[in-house]
């Protein structure tokens, strides 16, 4: 989720340039831009790994929890906002606005969301399947899936997924993440270490690959996540990780508020009022150098600010989710 803020203070605030070649015009502060893109491109990819890693249990009480958590975040923030405009600034308080906050599955901007939701209703067929599938044709079946992704969706640009901001592209994800844990998950020590290296490498090779293809491709296309090598670092990064034995009720706390930091700072009423406008101004102040420790340092500071008000919301989720469902 760290990676996915320093995209957002990469690419989607200051936009990347598109070099088809001309080297000369790249700069050093462009080369930043790429390279910082290229690094922490794989963080929503993998958000969807780990939910493959470790499977959707899906049920009506975790759909409710999903939609409570999108509802807190998308209403507190509009109203919040909105009280703040009308009381301050006079304006007339936007009732329609604030009433299609609260349909967080279908006017939202948060591509996300509405995404996850088809994965999380989809979650019990894509498991059954990869329950049921040998290991031979489940590998088949996910190889297959990814070439026609690749090649039909991100080559060719085909509408059911063609940069990887679908439903389509989290169906793929989940399903490699679920193939990681079931060709490791038993593995003993020495195949951990084999796993680490190989994910390394992995991670490294295409993280280089998708910059050198930023140098040629338009940046929506270079570092779409259907691209072959963002896929493909992104499932080196979780191997690097699945090779790890660790256990941190510390660690579980802190990532138990990982989608409400995305529900949080790329809200629009805070993304394009706010983290937007200053992180273009702070880009034409300082150099790429400063700007790299400034988002690191802002990026943690978000992380942690997000996490805090969270706590807010698991307490109140708590209370709500303490009364008993019938089936």
């Amino acid at each position: 989720m760290m990676f996915v803020v320093m995209v957002h203070l990469d690419g989607a605030a200051l936009s990347l340039p598109t070099i088809s070649g001309d080297f000369d015009a790249l700069t050093s502060r462009e080369l930043w831009k790429l390279s910082a893109q290229s690094i922490t491109i794989v963080g929503v990819n993998c958000f969807t790994l780990i939910s493959g890693y470790f499977g959707i249990l899906a049920s009506m009480r975790g759909f409710l929890k999903l939609t409570f958590l999108c509802l807190f975040y998308s209403v507190g923030i509009a109203t919040a906002f909105y009280l703040y405009d009308t009381i301050h600034n006079g304006t007339a308080f936007p009732w329609q606005s604030w009433c299609e906050s609260w349909l967080v599955y279908s006017h939202t901007d948060l591509w996300y969301v509405p995404a996850y939701l088809g994965l999380y209703l989809l979650s019990p067929l894509l498991n059954a399947t990869e329950q049921t599938f040998s290991n031979r044709r489940f590998a088949a079946m996910v190889g297959s899936f990814t070439l026609f992704t690749v090649w039909c969706g991100w080559w060719w640009g085909g509408r059911f997924n063609p940069t990887g901001y679908t439903v389509i592209q989290l169906i793929l994800m989940y399903l490699i993440g679920a193939g990681v844990r079931r060709f490791t998950a038993t593995f003993d020590q020495r195949q951990r270490i084999r796993t680490l290296i190989f994910g390394v490498g992995i991670y490294l090779a295409g993280t280089a690959a998708t910059f050198l293809i930023s140098l040629y491709l338009d940046p929506i296309k270079a570092f779409a996540y259907n691209s072959p090598a963002v896929i493909a670092a992104s499932t080196g990064l979780l191997m690097t990780f699945t090779s790890f034995e660790m256990r941190s009720h510390i660690v579980n706390r802190i990532a138990a508020s990982a989608f409400a930091v995305y529900l949080i700072h790329k809200n629009p009423l805070i993304w394009v009022r706010h983290i937007k406008p200053l992180a273009n101004k702070v880009w034409e102040l300082v150099d790429w150098q400063r700007y790299t420790l400034l988002v690191i340092g802002f990026t943690l500071a978000v992380y942690a600010t997000c996490w805090v008000i969270d706590l807010l919301r698991i307490q109140i989720e708590k209370m709500v989710f303490r009364i008993p469902l019938k089936r």
